[in-house]
């Protein structure tokens, strides 16, 4: 029986006692142990405007500044800066594009928009779906699957090698020239969608593979334990650890998908893209182009950040659960 009571030193030793905090570390409300000195152990969180921290945010707040500083002026005294800038950040030609004018033969870039959230969104909730069928479908050990499994392999080693262009070449030209009643009469962003649908579900299957993959076999084997079905178990045990792990590259891979929806204007599409560029040909004025990038950084950048905080929060949990 220890006779210490704790914060007490050692007769022995000499040293603090369990308790005292001073060497062997505090534990916090759950009882894990923390190294001395420890934001956590100390109950103090770091002092972003103290000491050290206001030196580093100056300090990177300046050079920030000194960058950007130096980029605008290497842009503003270009020799040919005056004309770059009437060609593609001209206010008047900007807003022009932006608002449409159809007496003069442009569309708006700012309504064009609208067609490629609509594509983005159609796309999206297919592509979860076909993927993650081809995804059960290759991880999938039954023997009478395996032509089903042979045909997924091949499915998504074509789509993941032909360049997405020319997937929706041949898909928006060659399906209407199959002259099928449904097939054939389908408006240009149809056709867009499929195309894309085709192309990314081959990749975000195999995101959905790596996540199944990344589910522990102990998991699988609990389940089975217990008594659920083969299929409960993928829809209650493995799945929703699967999807929670690979939420992160599912999002980056939409931020791709909601960019790659202005390659449909080459069939005819009037979305933000193929809009800009009938202004361009039209004016000789590419400032409708800067006006397409400005509203689709509007739509993925806060996609991106929201994504960065996902990666953030479960290296955390995953930190927090190392340490247990």
């Amino acid at each position: 029986m220890d006779d210490n009571q704790p914060g007490q030193a050692d007769p022995v030793t000499g040293l603090p006692g369990p308790g005292s905090g001073r060497i062997a570390g505090d534990r916090t409300a759950g009882g894990a142990w923390m190294p001395p000195g420890s934001f956590a152990s100390s109950g103090r969180g770091p002092k972003l405007f103290t000491g050290g921290g206001r030196r580093a945010t100056a300090v990177s707040t300046i050079s920030t500044l000194l960058v950007l500083a130096a980029l605008a002026a290497i842009f503003l005294l270009a020799p040919g800066s005056k004309q770059v800038r009437h060609t593609f950040f001209d206010p008047q030609d900007m807003w022009q594009s932006f608002i449409g004018n159809p007496r003069k033969g442009y569309y708006s870039v700012g309504a064009a928009i609208w067609l490629n959230i609509r594509m983005f969104l159609a796309a999206e909730i297919l592509i979860l779906i076909l993927a993650l069928l081809l995804a059960l479908v290759r991880q999938s050990a039954s023997p009478a699957l395996f032509p089903l499994r042979v045909l997924a392999m091949i499915y998504v080693d074509f789509f993941r090698g032909v360049p997405l262009l020319l997937v929706i070449y041949a898909v928006g030209f060659g399906l209407p020239a199959l002259r099928l009643t449904f097939v054939s009469t389908q408006p240009l962003a149809v056709y867009g969608v499929v195309a894309l649908v085709l192309s990314y579900s081959a990749y975000v299957s195999e995101v959905y593979r790596a996540g199944l993959n990344s589910v522990h076999q102990s998991q699988v084997s609990a389940a089975r334990s217990l008594g659920l079905s083969q299929l409960t178990a993928l829809c209650y045990v493995i799945l929703p650890q699967a999807v929670r792990n690979i939420v992160p590259p599912l999002l980056n891979d939409f931020i791709s998908l909601q960019k790659d929806t202005a390659l449909v204007g080459v069939l005819g599409a009037i979305e933000a893209n193929q809009a800009a560029q009938i202004y361009a040909s039209t004016t000789f004025n590419y400032s409708s182009f800067t006006v397409a990038a400005i509203l689709f950084l509007i739509l993925t950048i806060p996609l991106a950040r929201f994504t960065d905080r996902l990666i953030a929060r479960d290296r955390r949990r995953r930190l927090a659960g190392a340490t247990r």
